[in-house]
């Protein structure tokens, strides 16, 4: 079983940056491919980001592109996103996901909050 814990995320105005991590624990990190969503209020949970198990691929949402990066530290058992140039309507639950062989964790959720 994989638990996954989202950090990082708090109020901002537009225009500026937050950076999200996701500690993984009680799995072997480096076979999953990982991920960020969101839940807008109102909305449907919004795919974010993508990063294969080595890292050597990234996908993004279209909303996000050139704006969001994610990485990953196998090393950490972590991954990231960096958010840059937030917008109000980036505001947010955030999530990551792990995917493996038919596998999906998700942790709890970090609220982002972004001001006009």
């Amino acid at each position: 079983q994989v638990r996954l814990v989202e950090s990082g995320g708090g109020l901002v105005q537009a225009g500026g940056s937050l950076r999200l991590a996701c500690a993984a624990s009680g799995g072997t990190f480096s076979n999953y491919a990982m991920g960020w969503f969101r839940r807008i209020p109102g909305k449907d949970n919004e795919f974010v980001s993508l990063i294969t198990w080595n890292g050597d691929s990234t996908t993004y949402a279209d909303s996000v592109k050139g704006r969001f990066t994610i990485s990953r530290d196998n090393a950490k058992n972590t991954v990231y996103l960096q958010m840059n140039s937030l917008k109000p309507e980036d505001t947010a639950v955030y999530f990551c996901n792990a995917q493996y062989n038919g596998e999906y964790y998700w942790g709890q959720g970090t609220q982002v909050t972004v001001s006009s």
